[in-house]
This record gives C-alpha cells, sequence and structure tokens, in this order.
C-alpha cells in the first residue's frame, strides 16, 4: 500500500480500474465455465439414462456365466451390441466385474456401485465421476441388472454399468478455459489502458491547476488564473482556485496601498518633527537661544506633531486587527449611553458649538471601546468641518443615530470614497487627521451587523446614518454580559438572551455612501 501510495494519481486510477476489470471477468469467466461443465454433465448424464434399458435377459446370463474381465475385440451380437465410447459390465455385490466383449474398457466399481447391485430394483445410482482401469476419467451410472423376455428376469445382487468418457468433455472445458484466460487477459490490458487514457483526460485540468498553482509559487505572481470548463467538480475547483487567487491579489494590492498610503501619511508629521527638533537641538548647540515666544511655538507644534502622530498609529492599528483580535467581546450595550458619553467629549473639543440631542434608549450587541470610537470619529468629524458657532443635531431613534452638521459639505462624487482608508477630500488636506476615521467607523458597523452612510444634507452640511440592530429593553441576563464566565451564561460567553440581537438583526451589513 505504501508503494501504491507512492504512484502518480493517473497511475493508480489505471491500476484501480485494471483491478476492477480484472475482478468482474474474473468472476465473469468462472461463472462461464462452471455454467457450461453443468451443461455438459447433464449431456453426458441424459445419454447414460437414455442406455440403462432391460438387456436380453439370455444375453446377461451368458456374460455372468463367462464372466470375462476384459473386452473383445469385436463383440457377438446380442447383448454387448454397443457405442464404441460406452463402457458397459456387470458388477455383482461381492465385487465382481463381467466386462461385455463390446464395451470400450473397464471401470473399477466403487461402494455406490457395489450399493445398487446389493439393493436390487429401485436403488438406482446417481451418476458419478470414476476412473477406468487404464486411467482414463469416466462419468458412470449404475442400475439394477434386469432382462427382457422372454422371459423376462431380475439378476439377483447384480447391476449393470454404463460409463461414458469425459476425456472429450475435459478437452472441451480446457479449452473454454484457456479462451476465457486470454480473453480476459486482454480484457484487463485494454481496461488499464482505457483508465490510464480516462485518467489522463480526466486529470488534465488538475495538471493545469497544478502548473498554476507552481507559477504563482515560484512567481509569486496572483493575476494567474486557470481556464473554467464546465460545471463538474474539476470546473468548480479551479472557479474556487481563480477567486482565491483574485482575493489574495486584491488583499495584497490594498495591503501595499495601505503601507504606500502610511508611509505618506507618517512622512508628514515626521518630516515636521525632524525639522523642529533639529532647529532646537541647533539652538541648543551653537548657544543662540531663540526667543522664547519662538521656542513656545516649535514646542508647541512638536507636541502637537507627536499627537497626530499617535492619532495614525493608533487607527492604523485598529484597521489592522483581525476580527477576533479586537479588544473585549461582544456585549450588550446601550448605544443611547455610548452616544451621550461621546457627545461629552464633543463638546469639549468644541466649545462655540451648539450640540442637540434626542437620544432615544437603544441596546446593541457591539464592543463597547470599539462603539464609543466610532461615534467619537463621527463627531470629531462634525466638530472639525462645523463653521463657528455653528450646530450639530444628533438623534438616536430605534438604532438609527443620524449626525448632522452645517459644514461645507461632502461633494456628489467624492461621497463613494468617504470609507477608504487614507482618503480626504482635497479641500481638507490642510486639516488635521489622517483620513481613517470613517474606515474604522464603517468597520465596527459590519463588526455589530448594522450600516453606516454618508450624504449630504439638504440645506448644506454633511449628514451621517450609523444604523444598529438591537432593542429599546436590554434582554434578560444583560447585567451578566462581559464579566467572564458568569452563571447563565453558555458556550461562547451568551447569556439567556442570546438571541437577542439575532431576532432583530437586518440583511447582512453594508457600508452606503
Amino acid at each position: 500500500m505504501r508503494r501504491l501510495g507512492a504512484l502518480p494519481l493517473r497511475a493508480r486510477l489505471a491500476l484501480l480500474v485494471a483491478a476492477a476489470v480484472a475482478l468482474a471477468v474474473a468472476a465473469v469467466s468462472v461463472a462461464c465455465w462452471f455454467v457450461v461443465r453443468g451443461k455438459l454433465y447433464e449431456e453426458i448424464d441424459s445419454q447414460l439414462r437414455a442406455q440403462n434399458q432391460p438387456q436380453p435377459t439370455a444375453a446377461l446370463r451368458d456374460l455372468l456365466a463367462d464372466c470375462p474381465s476384459e473386452p473383445a475385440a469385436t463383440g457377438p451380437g446380442g447383448f454387448g451390441r454397443a457405442q464404441p465410447e460406452l463402457y458397459l459390465q456387470l458388477v455383482t455385490a461381492d465385487g465382481q466385474v463381467c466386462v461385455a466383449e463390446a464395451s470400450a474398457g473397464v471401470v473399477e466399481p466403487d461402494a455406490a456401485d457395489l450399493a445398487v447391485a446389493a439393493g436390487g430394483p429401485g436403488h438406482e445410482a446417481e451418476p458419478h465421476d470414476a476412473t477406468a482401469a487404464d486411467g482414463t476419467e469416466v462419468r458412470v451410472l449404475a442400475a439394477p441388472a434386469l432382462g427382457k423376455g422372454p422371459p423376462p428376469a431380475h439378476f439377483r445382487n447384480t447391476a449393470i454399468v454404463y460409463a461414458y468418457s469425459l476425456e472429450e468433455t475435459r478437452d472441451t472445458l480446457d479449452d473454454l478455459a484457456l479462451l476465457l484466460l486470454l480473453v480476459s487477459g486482454v480484457g484487463v490490458v485494454g481496461a488499464g489502458g482505457a483508465g490510464l487514457w480516462i485518467a489522463r483526460s480526466g486529470l488534465r485540468p488538475v495538471d493545469r491547476l497544478t502548473e498554476a498553482v507552481e507559477e504563482v509559487a515560484r512567481t509569486r505572481d496572483l493575476t494567474v488564473r486557470i481556464p473554467v470548463d464546465g460545471d463538474d467538480e474539476i470546473a468548480r475547483l479551479s472557479a474556487s482556485f481563480n477567486a482565491m487567487t483574485s482575493a489574495l491579489s486584491d488583499s495584497h494590492d490594498l495591503q501595499q496601498q495601505l503601507i504606500a498610503d502610511a508611509g505618506h501619511e507618517l512622512r508628514t508629521p515626521l518630516t515636521s518633527l525632524r525639522t523642529n527638533i533639529e532647529l532646537l537641538a541647533r539652538s541648543e548647540r551653537t548657544g543662540r537661544a531663540l526667543p522664547a515666544e519662538d521656542r513656545a511655538a516649535l514646542l508647541d507644534s512638536v507636541k502637537a506633531q507627536m499627537t497626530e502622530l499617535a492619532a495614525l498609529i493608533g487607527d492604523l492599528q485598529e484597521l489592522s486587527r483581525t476580527d477576533g483580535a479586537q479588544q473585549g467581546r461582544l456585549e450588550v450595550v446601550a448605544f443611547h449611553e455610548t452616544t451621550a458619553t461621546a457627545l461629552r467629549r464633543a463638546r469639549l473639543r468644541g466649545p462655540e458649538l451648539t450640540f442637540t440631542a434626542d437620544l432615544a434608549p437603544w441596546y446593541v450587541r457591539c464592543r463597547p471601546a470599539a462603539l464609543e470610537r466610532a461615534v467619537v470619529n463621527i463627531l470629531d468629524n462634525a466638530v472639525k468641518f462645523s463653521p463657528p458657532g455653528g450646530t450639530v443635531d444628533l438623534r438616536l431613534h430605534r438604532g438609527e443615530l443620524t449626525v448632522r452638521d452645517r459644514g461645507p459639505g461632502i461633494p456628489e462624487d467624492e461621497l463613494r470614497h468617504v470609507f477608504d482608508r487614507f482618503w480626504r477630500s482635497p479641500s481638507a488636506r490642510a486639516l488635521p487627521g489622517s483620513g481613517l476615521g470613517l474606515s474604522i467607523v464603517a468597520r465596527t458597523a459590519e463588526q455589530c451587523g448594522g450600516t453606516v452612510a454618508v450624504e449630504r444634507a439638504e440645506g448644506g452640511g454633511t449628514l451621517v446614518r450609523l444604523v444598529l440592530p438591537g432593542a429599546p429593553t436590554p434582554p434578560p441576563g444583560a447585567e451578566r454580559m462581559g464579566e467572564g464566565e458568569g452563571e447563565g451564561e453558555n458556550e461562547g460567553g451568551m447569556g439567556p438572551g442570546a438571541d437577542w440581537a439575532l431576532r432583530s438583526s437586518p440583511p447582512p451589513p453594508t457600508c452606503r455612501s
């Protein structure tokens, strides 16, 4: 089996096909041989029974009286006028054999023949195989010796034995066995060749798939595609491979784009930091102190650049985490309370703005820190783009949070880019930010099973809609959510109301713009 496993797949398939055909042909051949053998034996037995007729009484009496032990060269008239291939003799119960003059030979009696001789009429034996004195295999039928008149007679303790040679039958069966063996061999070889051809034809798409995989491994070219023909398993495998390489190619492109964008965004604060620090270092090295106001301005700029750099790195870390690596786990969160907390932070960042809030109770299943950060990012954008003395409206009703500002708004042709990483409107390039805020919002909405959309508001400004599934009241046992393996939790950390958010979930999450 180990050697078989080392063979190529097409060779194993060809061997399996050949083995299956060999077994089938062998079974059919053996069955055919036994059927023909049975028919030939039935024909000989019929001939033997046709010979079993009462013989002339006088001839039987003379044969018993003379009791020759061997046949004569030519037989006289009467009893003994037989076919040349027929063995004919009388057997007594004590084993004495009287051979007819025209018999083809002498058959050694066996126990069955002696039992018929001793039994008398009605004790005919079934035909059976025996061996003649010269070693010839014969088919034998023993019957009670009956004479026909005048007068009819029964010879006690005597049986008449008929036999035909099996040499011709054996030769026929041997020829048949040889023929079946040759046909089986040709069939097995043909089946093996056909199996190899079928395996090669059937596995040709697998060869193409293997070559494509090897090509990707060698060149790292994820644009390689395999032609998909038909709708069988190989075609589906090829389509799956193409989908996989396409997804990997897109992921690789996004990764390269992320690296390029991150490098570009990091270059600006790093360059500014280096310039400011070099000015401070040169002042210390030359002993020419900077004016106090200039020094304070440089230090403020360094602090601002470091804050921007830290925020950018934090956003990159947030987006680089997989879903399983996100901090915390899904818990029942009071959406309205999280929004109120984010609103308090926004008031500190925009003290000159007016905020209106209408927050109805709503509970969602989400990661608390991620949800708060998403709401903060939305409010930060509203604060950043609102004019001095402007108004920001917040409304939370049945899981839909809307945030509307009175800023310049986003041009219609730029709305489709707002959730792209590092994308910033050309008109906002001078403002602080990394272009990752709304990307984080979109990711959080998807993780919480919701949607987010950005649109132009009527009368100017921007309107952001964040919709999360949930309910206006917390589910039973919600107070135990997120506290570890507490009472009432089941597998996966879900409590008695584990299906609560699922019952109110919308269709699969999307990000609309």
